[in-house]
């Protein structure tokens, strides 16, 4: 009798077993979901091409990005200037391939830093609680309320130009969503039976905030920065292309369709093609990487 129930209860246990899923690392899920979606590879492979062509641009291109040869002007392809020349004869490669530099330092300085800025902003407002938390959460309605290409023009005629500044404006309307959301995710992670537990065996604030609140509110955060980037290189774009953004003669691929442009559609369009071209195949890139993060990420489309 007792070896049936051992050899009974040896069954229940192996099946037991049977139904637990392993657990699979990040690394291993990453792969999975660019075998199952290719197009997340491929929006790897061109953020990969767009930094290789960014870091390796004096080595890449043929002329100084500032270099005009005035008896060239608005010169169609050829097999000296690959993608022609521009008003000023300066190549068209060769500012557009510098112009990666600054639009892709845009995305990702403006989304690091509008992400890092709101994702403590949250935690803290989630950890706090209180008058903190409301005041906060007013504030955050408050700049949602304003468009973020209006909120980036406030910024930009409040700090001047500059590189470093139109950043700083491209981040600003990211802060108040990150928060949101941020605050979102740790609100419901304060609730939880491990924190519970870490409080009761007398877990000091800090601990409670950066061993278990921040780690564990880390997926949406990257979901939303990761989903931003094609927007924020857009946003740089568009400000570039206003006259408030990155000042000439640095080349910017928005800066490049700004100005007396247009007035050469006709006789020179490689001028708004070749700028719009590079714009929109480095957003689609940002968008597809975006989409793969969030796969990866959201554990509802991985079931």
């Amino acid at each position: 009798m007792a070896q049936q129930d051992a050899q009974q209860e040896s069954v229940e246990i192996e099946e037991e077993i049977q139904w637990v899923r392993p657990q699979r690392s990040i690394t291993w899920r990453i792969w999975n979901t660019w075998k199952k979606k290719p197009l997340g590879l491929a929006g790897v492979l061109v953020i990969a091409i767009l930094l290789l062509m960014a870091g390796a641009a004096p080595i890449l291109t043929p002329f100084g990005q500032f270099e005009m040869h005035a008896v060239d002007r608005l010169q169609g392809p050829n097999s000296t200037y690959w993608l022609g020349t521009d008003q000023f004869g300066r190549d068209m490669y060769t500012r557009l391939v510098y112009g990666a530099r600054i639009s892709l330092f845009m995305g990702f300085a403006a989304v690091t830093l509008g992400g890092i800025t709101g994702g403590i902003l949250g935690t803290l407002s989630a950890y706090l609680g209180g008058k903190f938390d409301i005041i906060l959460q007013r504030f955050v309605d408050m700049f949602q309320a304003f468009p973020s290409l209006i909120l980036a023009m406030a910024v930009v005629a409040a700090l001047g130009f500059g590189v470093d500044k139109c950043a700083l404006a491209i981040s600003v309307p990211y802060i108040p969503r990150v928060t949101r959301i941020t605050r979102s995710q740790a609100v419901s992670i304060r609730e939880r039976e491990f924190i519970m537990a870490a409080l009761a065996i007398g877990a000091t604030g800090n601990r409670m905030l950066f061993k278990h609140m921040i780690p564990n509110s880390l997926a949406p955060w990257l979901v939303v920065i990761t989903a931003a980037l094609g927007a924020a290189i857009v946003a740089e774009a568009s400000l570039s292309f206003l006259g408030l953004g990155v000042p000439p003669p640095h080349p910017s691929w928005g800066g490049m369709l700004s100005g007396n442009v247009q007035q050469y559609a006709e006789s020179a369009p490689h001028m708004i093609i070749w700028p719009g071209v590079f714009l929109s195949f480095a957003v689609f890139g940002m968008n597809l990487f975006g989409d793969a993060v969030r796969d990866v990420m959201d554990p509802r489309l991985r079931r």
